[in-house]
């Protein structure tokens, strides 16, 4: 692999986007990288390393904010994990709290869907629990 990367090539070793790459550059993810003589974002490994971080706690759902303290955690490889640890234990809570409302959302949805009478719009339970006269 070459020492410096473009950001094209980030992006497919990766599997991102070059937009999500300039995103996490301006949210401060990902620290800015050198510019080539030619003005050109320069990769390092280094970069290249962090954004796998990135793209990996992202696909594990884990928050931008979330993200942020893990990598300054990563930095720190001479602490406790306690930190760390607090962190994957308050998303695990998050992704708890929405598995409960996405149960609640679907039962209260086949409710109304147990209620259709497959008769006239201006009857329809659905559209009703919506919000009568929404559609006006």
């Amino acid at each position: 692999m070459p020492q410096t990367l473009s950001i094209g090539d980030m992006g497919r070793i990766t599997d991102t986007k070059v937009e999500t790459i300039r995103y996490y550059e301006r949210a401060g993810l990902l620290p800015a990288p050198p510019r080539s003589a030619g003005n050109y974002r320069v990769y390092t490994q280094e970069h290249l390393s962090r954004l796998r971080f990135i793209r990996r706690a992202r696909e594990l759902g884990f928050p931008l904010d979330q993200v942020r303290v893990l990598l300054d955690l990563a930095a720190h490889t001479d602490r406790s994990c306690e930190q760390v640890d607090a962190v994957a234990r308050e998303h695990v809570m998050e992704i708890d709290r929405k598995i409960r409302d996405l149960r609640s959302l679907r039962q209260e949805l086949s409710e109304l869907l147990k209620q259709c009478q497959h008769g006239k719009i201006g009857e329809c339970r659905i559209i009703d629990a919506l919000g009568p006269g929404a559609a006006q």
